[in-house]
């Protein structure tokens, strides 16, 4: 009767064991792209700026001609 007790444990322990290591994995993947969102946000946010400055130095620089 133990053995089967013991069996089951590992058992429980091994699955127990994946499904946290699941878990984790599930985790880190949203964490990865939601890394991956902000940066691509941030980076269209900037081109936005740089796209913003460079259109008032050209309008200023026609004025001044």
């Amino acid at each position: 009767m133990l053995s089967k007790t013991e069996d089951l444990n590992e058992t429980q322990t091994e699955v127990f064991d994946l499904i946290v290591g699941f878990e984790e994995k599930e985790q880190l993947s949203r964490k990865k792209l939601a890394s991956r969102r902000a940066l691509k946000t941030r980076r269209a946010i900037e081109q936005r700026f740089e796209e913003k400055e460079l259109a008032a130095n050209i309008e200023e620089c026609w004025l001044e001609n």
